[in-house]
């Protein structure tokens, strides 16, 4: 499997990836909605100029590290989700707007105030989108009065431009059957859509209804009044993906390439790929990480540069995955894990056809 790599490497199946992106496209425009990628699942340029080419109006980016690469590979229109807080990151986001087009999320006055003197320095209002906390409990007030209060408060700053609300549904990863998440997404969607309509009687439009996240992208799409989604890993799919029912193995394509170092016992497997390959991210979870092929492997833990593996009864034997075996290893959060490498290797018809560089790799600032 893939001798000319050693590993452990992480695999991109490009041809599973077209076919993710094609039909997270689909939904959008079945829907009438933008598509607006986060690019933080991949952090690659060649990947971002694919989810372009099939129809996706812009990209999201977590950091302006990662907006910054991404401009730099001539991509002009991000969304910057996350509060751009400090003199040295407005000194970059003002550079970035030079060459691209940029609006941000917020979620306090604290953050619009130095947005706003940006914008009234250089003459041009930032656009900038309020963060609603639909459930999540992360950033963002609650939807309804106390968010429209705090659109009035973020509008009324010089220099700004409020254009839009933005969520993300994260608690949907803690769904527990299709329904409930079909209701999580459901909710994020109408719960945007009243509070814009309780800002327009405020007498402030909001044109830009953004929501996100993977496992609620197909169901809220379709919540009239809904105009952007901004699914990330759903290029890549990862087991919790598979777990919540939005992914299958087949449309998991990215794989850590492992091998077999170890066999302390019948029923003992250790690959040579840790928590610095894989990510400790959802350890645990029953399936956390899936070895490709093998529903009979279960994986135990992991450590800096072990995963322990054990085998059902029935293959526990020396025989079964001797040393040397390659394997290839879902991971369960498939955006940590590209962050972990700082290259990947693309795969078409089964072959390595390509590498592609990890660019956005460390970008957190």
């Amino acid at each position: 499997m893939y001798p000319e790599l050693d590993t452990p490497a992480l695999l991109i199946d490009l041809d599973v990836v077209r076919a993710n992106v094609a039909e997270m496209a689909e939904v959008a425009a079945t829907h009438g909605v933008a598509l607006r990628p986060h690019i933080k699942t991949h952090k690659m340029p060649e990947l971002a100029r694919l989810q372009l080419e099939a129809g996706a109006t812009g990209v999201t980016c977590a950091k302006l590290g990662e907006a910054e690469i991404m401009a730099d590979a001539g991509i002009e229109d991000v969304l910057l989700a996350y509060p751009v807080w400090g003199e040295p990151k407005l000194r970059r986001l003002a550079a970035l707007r030079e060459r691209a087009k940029v609006r941000v999320s917020l979620d306090s006055p604290d953050v619009a105030a130095g947005l706003g003197r940006l914008g009234l320095r250089t003459g041009a209002p930032v656009e900038v989108l309020v963060e609603v906390d639909t459930g999540q409990h992360r950033l963002g007030r609650p939807p309804g009065r106390p968010t429209a209060d705090l659109v009035a408060e973020i509008a009324a700053t010089p220099g700004i431009d409020v254009v839009g609300l933005l969520t993300l549904a994260g608690h949907a990863y803690h769904a527990r059957t299709p329904g409930h998440l079909a209701e999580i997404s459901r909710r994020e969607g109408t719960d945007l859509v009243a509070t814009a309509e309780l800002c327009a009687r405020d007498g402030i439009d909001l044109p830009v209804i953004s929501v996100g996240s993977t496992p609620t992208a197909r169901h809220v799409a379709g919540v009239a009044g809904v105009t952007e989604i901004r699914p990330g890993t759903y290029i890549f799919n990862d087991t919790a993906m598979i777990r919540l029912g939005v992914a299958t193995e087949e449309t998991a394509a990215s794989r850590v390439l492992t091998t077999v170092v170890a066999r302390p016992s019948p029923d003992r497997v250790v690959f040579d790929a840790g928590t610095k390959c894989l990510s400790s991210d959802g350890a645990g979870t029953p399936g956390w990480i899936r070895a490709a092929g093998l529903p009979w492997l279960r994986m135990d833990f992991l450590n800096e540069e072990h995963a322990v593996a054990r085998l059902d009864p029935e293959h526990a034997r020396y025989g079964e995955l001797p040393v040397g075996t390659r394997v290839q290893l879902i991971p369960g959060h498939a955006c940590s894990v590209t962050n972990l490498f700082d290259v990947a290797h693309g795969v078409e018809g089964g072959r390595v056809t390509t590498e592609l560089r990890v660019a956005a790799r460390g970008a957190v600032r």
